[in-house]
């Protein structure tokens, strides 16, 4: 949903080594978007093969998937399912976006300004069905398991980060914190770098770890307090929010109403939407998780990745067999330093 409250929030700097040995709950399309966005070509165009299929999702997967395994996590990519029905509103307004985004690539296309056609390419992503079933081909082939959740992915990896079966949610957005993962970690990335927010420049970032029990007492809020406090800045669920409320606003009215009746009650939710609030409250506080998943770390099937980089999509044999080699010899180094403790 990415919910802008992380201004509010404590956030401490991790280091990609603290993570080691911990499997990390990872919000799929929401790196996929990462990539879709910033690994373009020098007009803004997504990367593609010889046949015109986009292939920016999997040149970023191989990279980021085998740099962290590399350095010790343990990941499971959890993707999202059934769209819910107040989220088709958002989904649309996302598509008129991206249409405009498109018109305006076009024109800068017309004046031959690089610039400003990268710029508006990078807001034309689109996750199609076969972009996401190419992704779960390459972690299979890469031995790392992925989960399909029954409706929002954030929930199932929250629902999963609860359970114990994972240490934290990686994910940009805070969402997961809604569905109450203990924990979320924002720039999980091995270049410390992320794109800054409609520009074309980079800033450099470390790890963040946020934890929802030390943020519920720094806020001085409960759980409901937070649903709440997210509806009124908005969520994909009632976009926008309420007119004129911000994150440190809205944390305000929160804590002076305590009681989400009488925190919609007092910002006059009724006279900015149409669906109720406590519709967009429950859905929140009841997205459906499953627990029928299993989650099985295997070893990277090098054959099978090739086949399907390689001589599906023309990547380069090199590079690929690269980032395959120096995976496997890390992992068989942790396995023989775990047998020499035994020595």
């Amino acid at each position: 949903m990415g919910v802008q409250i992380t201004e509010l929030l404590v956030k401490e700097e991790i280091a990609i080594s603290d993570l080691k040995n911990k499997a990390v709950a990872v919000d799929a399309p929401n790196h996929l978007y990462q990539f879709l966005s910033t690994i373009r070509q020098r007009d803004g165009s997504l990367f593609t093969d010889s046949e015109g299929n986009i292939t920016s999702h999997l040149i970023g997967l191989l990279s980021r998937t085998t740099n962290l395994l590399r350095n010790g996590l343990k990941l499971v990519y959890v993707f999202d399912g059934k769209v819910p029905e107040l989220k088709r509103a958002e989904t649309r307004k996302r598509h008129e976006i991206k249409e405009d985004a498109f018109r305006r690539f076009r024109e800068a296309e017309e004046k031959g300004d690089f610039e400003w056609m990268k710029k508006y390419a990078a807001r034309t992503s689109r996750l199609t069905p076969e972009m996401i079933e190419e992704a779960q081909k390459l972690l299979e082939a890469l031995g790392v398991p992925y989960v399909n959740a029954p409706a929002e992915g954030e929930a199932q990896a929250a629902h999963m980060s609860k359970k114990g079966d994972c240490y934290a949610v990686s994910s940009q957005d805070a969402d997961c914190l809604l569905f109450q993962s203990p924990l979320l970690i924002r720039n999980l990335s091995i270049t410390g770098r992320k794109k800054m927010a409609g520009m074309l420049s980079y800033q450099h970032v470390n790890p963040e770890l946020i934890s929802l029990k030390q943020n519920l007492k720094h806020l001085g809020i409960n759980q409901r307090q937070l649903i709440a406090l997210a509806m009124l800045v908005g969520t994909d669920y009632n976009n926008g929010g309420i007119r004129g409320i911000g994150p440190k606003n809205g944390l305000k009215i929160v804590k002076e109403h305590k009681e989400p009746e009488k925190i919609f009650e007092a910002v006059k939710w009724d006279d900015s939407f149409k669906v109720s609030w406590q519709e967009v409250f429950r859905l929140i506080s009841e997205m459906p998780a499953t627990d029928d998943y299993k989650i099985k770390f295997g070893n990277v099937d090098k054959k099978k990745t090739l086949k399907l980089l390689v001589d599906g999509h023309g990547f380069s044999q090199e590079r690929v067999e690269r980032s395959i080699n120096e995976l496997i010899e890390a992992e068989s180094g942790r396995k023989q330093k775990g047998l020499s403790d035994f020595s």
